[in-house]
């Protein structure tokens, strides 16, 4: 039987790895990104041969959808045209943006960015493929954050929409697990990513200090691959070490 997963944020960082790995692991994914520009970059994973030759080990495929999540009248046509010919076992809402920040320092425009992207997208999404989710006794991972435990000065904002995408996680999960749906909820500590492209600061160079989009893809594999019937509802991955580094 053909597995079938919907990933958001597919075209770059932990979207991206998480899709070919899943790929690599025989599902069949559709991978929503706002933009694949970056399919040019030599350090892809998006390349054709590379997807080619997967598809023959595996069976898995990547079918790439563009799409603005922020748009939601859009969104919902492709999810539902995505959900009207395919079963969708696994949906994975990681599309993330962030602004940091004095909180007054930032603008109308990007608090809603941020509120759409992190929270508003995701629960549109489980609204529109719950039910068959249900039938299918499905999964549903979240990309949260570290943040969604603790105060986010400077960061106010991003802080709050990934502890409402927990606190959503949480609560879906208690809604829905006697009809056999999973909700996974994922916290990475600073990743190495382009999330921070808006911030003063990134992560640090020393490999102890950060993790890598590869990491936070394998933590979905752990826990796509449980036995059914054991939910790992929460995870957070951190690095070793506790460090950021400041832009010049």
């Amino acid at each position: 039987m053909e597995k079938n997963v919907i990933i958001t944020g597919a075209s770059s960082g932990i979207g991206m790895k998480t899709a070919c790995r899943l790929m690599d692991d025989g599902w069949c994914v559709y991978a929503i990104g706002r933009t694949f520009e970056s399919d040019k970059s030599e350090e892809n994973d998006w390349t054709e041969e590379k997807k080619a030759e997967v598809s023959q080990k595996s069976g898995g495929k990547i079918i790439k959808i563009v799409c603005d999540i922020t748009d939601t009248g859009m969104l919902a046509r492709v999810i539902k045209q995505v959900n009207k010919n395919h079963d969708i076992n696994l949906l994975i809402n990681n599309a993330g943006t962030a602004y940091y920040g004095l909180h007054e320092e930032l603008n109308a425009a990007k608090i809603s960015r941020m509120v759409r992207t992190n929270l508003e997208a995701p629960m549109i999404i489980c609204n529109l493929l719950l039910r068959d989710l249900k039938k299918n006794h499905g999964m549903i991972i979240n990309i949260s954050s570290v943040t969604a435990q603790k105060s986010n000065p400077h960061g106010c904002a991003y802080g709050a929409t990934k502890a409402g995408l927990t606190s959503f996680s949480h609560s879906l999960f208690d809604e829905a697990r006697k009809y056999g749906v999973s909700v996974i909820n994922i916290e990475p500590d600073m990743t190495d990513t382009n999330l921070y492209r808006n911030a003063d600061f990134t992560a640090d160079d020393d490999e102890m200090a950060r993790l890598t989009a590869k990491d936070v893809a394998e933590t979905v594999l752990f826990a796509v691959n449980q036995r059914e019937g054991m939910v790992v509802s929460d995870i957070t991955v951190k690095p070793q070490f506790h460090r950021i580094k400041k832009k010049r």
